[in-house]
């Protein structure tokens, strides 16, 4: 079931950042490095900056629904709960079941789903939401490795097809990398698969430097 929510948009208490859960974050990668997509969590300044590709003026009042998969320690999930303030419905998919377990400690207005991003459709079709086109925001923590962009099992069709008609996806990445295959291929299927896409300016305030990818409008076929 998901928790609770007033729905009446008001402010609500959220946890500030721990750095234990910071620790814990590195500790899931050494153990579990394929289910933990990076050594650290994000900083502050990228989780703002993610938040507002996602949740901007015009998705600050209309309760939208929220996906963000790999929430991983919640560094954007926090961030976007606060945005949120209640309204709307927020999914956060963790495929680590020791961050997952601790993220739902900490945000229990938020609903922690333990899986596999992989299954996307089927989480939402079993908890009663519209399998394709009814998603408002997708935001991604993921890795290369969970993506696949440019193969023929390549997650972001599949998210894609989540959206809405006028539906947004997040994607952050590490500047230092932006030029490799992997990175070139996200951001070319980006621009297939969306009618609109642009990318932040260089966010300094992180470990590495990253940079934040807003795509919206997923093209119908």
């Amino acid at each position: 079931m998901p928790p609770e929510s007033s729905g009446s948009g008001r402010e609500v208490e959220l946890p500030t950042r721990d750095w234990r859960d910071d620790a814990r974050f590195a500790a899931q990668f050494v153990r579990a490095p394929v289910a933990t997509a990076s050594v650290w969590p994000s900083s502050t300044a990228l989780a703002r900056a993610v938040a507002d590709a996602a949740l901007g003026p015009a998705r600050a009042g209309d309760g939208p629904l929220v996906v963000e998969l790999g929430a991983g320690s919640g560094a954007f999930t926090v961030e976007l709960a606060r945005r949120l303030a209640g309204r709307g419905r927020h999914l956060a998919v963790e495929l680590n079941p020791a961050l997952a377990h601790r993220l739902a400690e900490r945000l229990p207005s938020v609903e922690v789903v333990p899986a596999d991003v992989a299954e996307l459709p089927t989480l939402l079709a079993v908890r009663g939401l519209p399998s394709t086109g009814g998603v408002d925001v997708v935001v991604s923590g993921l890795g290369w490795s969970a993506t696949r962009p440019g193969r023929d099992d390549s997650l972001l069709p599949v998210v894609a097809a989540t959206l809405a008609r006028g539906g947004v996806f997040v994607q952050f990445g590490y500047t230092f990398t932006r030029w490799a295959a992997p990175a070139r291929a996200l951001e070319r299927e980006l621009r297939e698969l969306f009618g609109e896409m642009s990318t932040t300016a260089t966010v300094w305030r992180n470990l590495p430097p990253a940079i934040v990818h807003r795509a919206a409008h997923p093209v119908r076929t």
